[in-house]
């Protein structure tokens, strides 16, 4: 997902989004503690997805001051 398309989304989106990549980023965890990860370029991603949110979010914080 593109920083444009996440600052599209509203409020309540990008809560939603954020909750969901940090389950998947908690699963993304287990499977490599137990061996069966393949891609292990997932779990950097979904963490970039997860600061980029992080970001957007703050960023409408700091605009609604």
């Amino acid at each position: 997902m593109k920083i444009a398309d996440i600052r599209a989304l509203n409020d309540e989106e990008v809560t939603k989004q954020l909750d969901t990549a940090h389950k998947e980023l908690l699963d993304l965890r287990l499977q490599l503690v137990t061996k069966k990860l393949v891609n292990h370029r997932r779990i950097m991603a979904t963490r970039k997805k997860i600061a980029q949110l992080n970001t957007i979010k703050r960023e409408r914080e700091l605009s609604a001051k």
